[in-house]
């Protein structure tokens, strides 16, 4: 006998992110022959379940019941119902609740199906004109102010295609603060209201689009695409196998900053008098 028979099975059901018409088939489907729909937000999931004449009963799961509200689902698959989990909008887990439920339905042996559908970070991805793959998916960043600055230096440094998620209200500050890291010609996407109606692609230079911010009253949600770093900053040991002058451009072109500069970090950090530094730039030795 399989160990899932007589357990219930958790379908995982990603929902629209913006256009109702982009929900599946099978999802529909599933949505109404489950037992049950665990929802983020009951009251917006109704919206959806009444557009497509769903009857099926809901229960909340959300971040502050996540983990009292996993246990119950679980004993209810475990004495065989069959259950949907959904978040407001999108994939189940992506920046939403989900995680735990999952891990514990695993823990318990009970068949965890994931339907396929919308996703507002590939979505916007695939459209930004920015290198799709590979890529780094962080989503929110920290609300910290210290974690969110070690985030930000850390993706800053990364050669992979970079995705975020900013709410409107907080946007323009994100953008003035990634500036610190992210160097003023660096490429970046902001992806508009993804799906809906008023949908926008904002594309440039960080530099162009801070300007644009600035100008701007900033509404609808984003998912925001960063260029990947062509020359990302690389361990101490390695430098030491360039020549002086490699190391110099390679500075000057990662932190766009005249050669005076990278001069000194160059002394700096390879213990050297910065006028003989310079002259082997210079070609004066």
């Amino acid at each position: 006998m399989s160990e899932y028979q007589k357990k219930g099975i958790l379908y995982l059901v990603p929902t629209p992110i913006g256009n109702l018409e982009d929900i599946t088939l099978r999802a529909l489907r599933i949505l109404k022959e489950v037992d049950l729909i665990a929802s983020e937000d009951t009251r917006n999931t109704q919206k959806l379940l009444n557009h497509f004449e769903i009857k099926t009963p809901q229960i909340s799961y959300h971040q502050h019941n996540e983990k009292m509200r996993s246990e119950e689902i679980i004993q209810k698959l475990l004495n065989g119902m069959t259950i949907a989990q959904v978040s407001d909008a999108g994939m189940p887990s992506i920046s939403d609740p989900g995680v735990v439920l999952v891990q514990l339905a695993i823990e318990h042996h009970i068949q965890v199906i994931p339907l396929p559908g919308a996703n507002a970070a590939l979505t916007a991805l695939i459209a930004s004109g920015i290198a799709p793959q590979p890529f780094i998916f962080y989503g929110f960043l920290p609300s910290k102010n210290k974690d969110r600055k070690e985030t930000l230096k850390a993706l800053a440094n990364k050669e992979e295609t970079i995705i975020l998620y900013e709410s409107p209200h907080a946007l323009k500050n994100f953008l003035k603060e990634a500036m610190h890291y992210f160097t003023p010609n660096r490429q970046i996407v902001l992806a508009r209201e993804v799906t809906k109606r008023y949908e926008e692609f904002i594309r440039g230079s960080f530099q162009e689009i801070v300007s644009w911010a600035e100008m701007t009253d900033i509404r609808g949600e984003f998912v925001i695409i960063i260029a990947g770093n062509e020359m990302p900053i690389v361990a101490d040991e390695e430098w030491k196998y360039w020549t002086i002058k490699e190391h110099i451009q390679y500075i000057m072109k990662e932190q766009n900053i005249r050669s005076k500069e990278a001069i000194k970090q160059v002394a700096k950090l390879r213990n050297i008098k910065t006028n003989e530094v310079y002259a082997i730039y210079h070609g004066l030795s």
